[in-house]
């Protein structure tokens, strides 16, 4: 088998606090519609902040039967939800595969939600009150497991728990496979649900803003947590052709980096890193970048770290290269966050448009980067840059690019 198939993205599937599946979150996220809202599946009066991306209108039982929903976690639930309509969308038919080919790669932070509320359960009313279902709901690995399970996929199967990068790690490690020829299909991405533990966490870390998250704006004042499942179903070029597949994207490289900076805190020469070698792993050149899609938190430090990054690879021509970040619209959907942000890579590849940076007021000099502020724009996008970082100095870029039909498939 050639080692350098191309592999092409054929599905999308996400579940988010703007829209339910690609379509209903791709023209909220154009219209630079805001999922964030008060805070309703616990008290916050403990806390200063009360307002986050929760999903209100996300029904499991729509995708899932009732019998098997209590024993699956709600981060598993958008997993899974996320997967089938990605694999609807792609309209590739499970029958006529071979499942020992076909691999499942998910991202998280949080792992499952249930292990938090046995702990919550365990603390206020004792062990001897602990749900057993909750117990077998709790692994991490069920994320990957469960989805596998579900689908009946017989291939490798990974969790990857790389936090705020993991979405992007994941589509690598499936992109990685399939070029090599050892799977054909993978469903790859990242899942996570709204914790109270993350939500505490980033309270006690001073980074959560009160109401809105602005990244890149100069009065900006932290980030806001979501939820949310983002899935890609990817497969070689060749393929694809042969089904007749609606192609969104091909994937042309990725770049990894551990810095091991600081265990919260970016670092520019880190985020520097992973951009090169995204950039020479994909085989192109710094000037052929269309679109960043920005990890951009809203802190005063990662955005303006951020920043710095993407000068010191693209010269002056930062000024000319939009770069936004969703996370204004979403909050930071922890371990989906870089793969729904891929997702949406792909679909201003297809589409060309670029989404907005909402909430965006007063220029910052240290972030005069074009972040799209405000209203979605129009342009061409060959080639789009997903950054996403991680707590520890995990660092992650993905690079996608408009098909070009005209390339040998195993170029």
């Amino acid at each position: 088998m050639d080692k350098r198939r191309r592999v092409v993205v054929t599905g999308l599937g996400v579940i988010s606090s703007v829209g339910i599946g690609k379509d209903n979150f791709w023209k909220a996220i154009i219209k630079g519609k805001s999922g964030i809202n008060r805070v309703t599946s616990f008290d916050t009066k403990e806390f200063r902040c009360h307002f986050a991306g929760e999903i209100k209108n996300f029904n499991p039982g729509e995708f899932i039967a009732k019998r098997k929903l209590k024993f699956l976690g709600r981060t598993s639930q958008m997993a899974i939800a996320a997967a089938s309509l990605a694999l609807k969308d792609s309209r590739l038919s499970l029958r006529d595969i071979n499942r020992e080919k076909a691999g499942v790669f998910m991202g998280t932070t949080m792992g499952e939600r249930p292990l938090e509320e046995s702990i919550d359960v365990w603390i206020k009313e004792g062990a001897d009150k602990i749900d057993k279902t909750k117990i077998l709901q709790s692994s991490a690995n069920n994320l990957p497991a469960n989805i596998a399970n579900y689908f009946k996929l017989r291939g490798p199967n990974y969790l990857i728990p790389t936090a705020c990068a993991a979405g992007n790690y994941a589509i690598g490690y499936g992109f990685d496979l399939i070029r090599k020829g050892d799977i054909d299909y993978a469903i790859v991405g990242g899942a996570d649900s709204f914790s109270k533990l993350a939500f505490s966490g980033f309270h006690r870390l001073y980074a959560m803003a009160p109401e809105k998250c602005q990244p890149f704006d100069k009065n900006r004042k932290g980030m806001l947590v979501g939820e949310g499942a983002g899935i890609l179903v990817i497969e070689p070029l060749e393929f694809a052709l042969r089904r007749k597949s609606n192609i969104y994207a091909e994937i042309l490289g990725y770049g990894i980096s551990c810095d091991a900076f600081h265990m919260t805190a970016s670092h520019a020469d880190g985020i520097e890193k992973v951009i090169l070698k995204a950039l020479k792993e994909s085989d192109i050149k710094k000037e052929e970048i269309d679109y960043i899609s920005a990890h951009g938190t809203g802190t005063q430090g990662n955005d303006k770290t951020e920043c710095a990054a993407i000068k010191k690879v693209f010269g002056e021509l930062y000024k000319t290269i939009p770069v936004s970040s969703i996370k204004s619209m979403l909050g930071h959907t922890m371990g989906a966050a870089s793969s729904i942000e891929a997702l949406a890579c792909c679909l201003a590849v297809k589409e060309d448009i670029i989404p907005p940076t909402i909430n965006f007021e007063t220029s910052d000099s240290e972030c005069d980067i074009d972040c799209v502020p405000n209203r979605a724009k129009i342009k061409r996008v060959s080639i789009a840059l997903n950054n996403g970082f991680a707590f520890g100095g995990n660092n992650s870029c993905l690079v996608v690019r408009k098909i070009n039909l005209n390339e040998d498939c195993t170029a």
